[in-house]
C-alpha cells in the first residue's frame, strides 16, 4: 500500500447502480477499501434489483437506493419532465449527507451526473468506454492495460494510495441469518437431497440478459441427457426462462430433472447456491452470486471473455467458444448467427461436468 491519501474517518460515496454481476464485482473494491482503511465510512448508491444483494454487506455503512429504471424508461421515451423529477429525487437523497470523496465505479454519463450531485470535493472516475463521464470528475484513476473489470474498477482506489499490489480477489454477498436452513426447507418436498456425495446437486441456469450470450436450450438438454442418473439436475431462472427450460428438458427425454424457475428471490437463490455442488451457466448474474457464496461453477463463454468478466477466485472453470469470432462484447451478434455460442458442443460440456462432479 502506498502512502495513504485519505483523511481520518473519510466519508466515501461509491456510485455503482447496476447490474447484478457488475455490482457484485464492485463489492471487491469496497471490501479491499474497508480491509485496508477500516476507519473510512462507506455509502453506496445503487438501484434495484441489485440493491438487495448489498443490504447485509458488512463493508457498507450506509446504503442509498435510487431506482434508475424510472429514469431509463423516461430517457428512452424522451420524457424530460420525468427525467428531471427522478434526478431531483436522487439529488434530494444525496444531499442529506456530506461526502469527502466520491468514487464512480460505473463510468456512465448518468453515474457521472449523480457523482457530481453528491457535492463531494473529490470525485474520482475510472477509464471505461463511455463518453462524457470525465466531465463530472475532479480526477481520473490511471488507465491500465489489464482487461479484467474488477481490476479496472480497483483503479478508483489508486488516487487514495491503494495500488494493484494491495488487491485481494473475492466478492461479498452476506445473507441474513434468516436464510439459514432455507435450502433444506425449500427442497424438503421436492425429492432433492443436499450434501450427498452419492447424489451431487447440479444447478443449471440457461439464460442471460444478452441474446448472444445464450447457449441454445437444446444444447443444454443434450449435454445433460448423458449424465448419470444419480446426478440431481435442477434448473433455475426467472419465470420467463421456463419455456427455454422446457425445451432443454424435452431434449433430455426421460432423464429426470426439476425446474424451480421463478420460485425464488435473488437471496433465496443465493441460499440454495450455498448448499449445492456445481452451477452450469453462461456469463450472467447468477455466476457471480455463485462465486460470492462459494459455489463452484462451469460457465460458457462466447461474446464475452472470462479474462474480462470471469471469477478471479478458485473453483471456477470456463469453456470458451472455439469459434474465431469471440469476445466481441456486443449484446447482439452482428452476423445474426450467434456462431460463437453455437460452436460450444454439448459433448464438451458433458465431459467437463463429469470431470468436475467426479473429480
Amino acid at each position: 500500500m502506498n502512502e495513504q491519501k485519505l483523511p481520518h474517518g473519510a466519508r466515501i460515496l461509491v456510485v455503482r447502480l447496476s447490474a447484478i454481476g457488475d455490482v457484485l464485482h464492485s463489492t471487491a473494491v469496497v471490501h479491499n477499501l474497508k480491509r485496508l482503511v477500516p476507519d473510512c465510512h462507506v455509502t453506496w448508491l445503487v438501484s434495484p434489483p441489485a440493491s438487495i444483494l448489498l443490504e447485509n454487506n458488512p463493508d457498507i455503512d450506509r446504503l442509498l437506493v435510487w431506482d434508475r429504471r424510472t429514469f431509463d424508461k423516461a430517457a428512452q421515451h424522451l420524457d424530460l419532465r420525468t427525467v428531471r423529477q427522478t434526478l431531483k429525487e436522487a439529488a434530494a437523497l444525496l444531499h442529506q449527507y456530506e461526502f469527502d470523496i466520491a468514487l464512480d465505479i460505473q463510468g456512465l454519463f448518468l453515474s457521472g451526473i449523480l457523482t457530481r450531485m453528491s457535492r463531494a470535493p473529490r470525485r474520482i472516475g475510472i477509464h471505461e468506454r463511455h463518453e462524457g463521464n470525465f466531465l463530472f470528475m475532479t480526477e481520473m484513476a490511471p488507465d491500465i492495460p489489464e482487461r479484467h473489470k474488477i481490476r479496472r474498477y480497483m483503479t478508483a482506489l489508486a488516487p487514495l494510495g491503494i495500488g494493484p499490489e494491495d488487491f485481494e480477489p473475492g466478492l461479498v454477498l452476506k445473507l441474513p441469518d434468516t436464510y439459514e436452513g432455507f435450502a433444506e426447507k425449500f427442497f424438503a418436498d421436492k425429492a432433492v437431497t443436499l450434501h450427498d456425495p452419492q447424489r451431487p446437486l447440479l444447478l443449471v441456469n440457461t439464460r442471460t440478459t444478452w441474446p448472444d450470450k445464450n447457449w441454445p436450450p437444446e444444447f443444454f438438454g443434450r449435454a445433460l441427457a448423458n449424465l448419470p442418473e444419480n446426478i440431481q439436475i435442477v434448473f433455475t431462472g426467472a419465470p420467463s426462462d421456463q419455456v427455454y427450460i422446457e425445451r432443454a428438458q424435452q431434449e433430455m427425454e426421460d432423464r429426470a430433472s426439476l425446474s424451480i424457475a421463478g420460485q425464488t428471490s435473488l437471496l433465496e437463490l443465493a441460499a440454495i447456491f450455498r448448499e449445492s455442488d456445481l452451477l452450469l451457466t453462461g456469463d450472467t448474474g447468477p455466476l457471480y452470486i455463485a462465486e460470492a457464496v462459494g459455489l463452484p461453477t462451469l460457465s460458457l463463454w462466447g461474446p464475452t471473455h472470462p479474462g474480462i468478466y470471469g471469477p478471479l477466485t478458485k473453483g471456477h472453470h470456463f469453456i470458451l467458444s472455439p469459434n474465431k469470432c469471440t469476445a466481441c462484447c456486443k449484446t447482439k451478434c452482428h452476423r445474426r448467427t450467434n456462431a460463437c455460442m453455437n460452436a460450444i458442443k454439448p459433448g464438451t460440456v458433458t465431459k467437463a461436468l463429469l470431470g468436475l462432479l467426479y473429480h
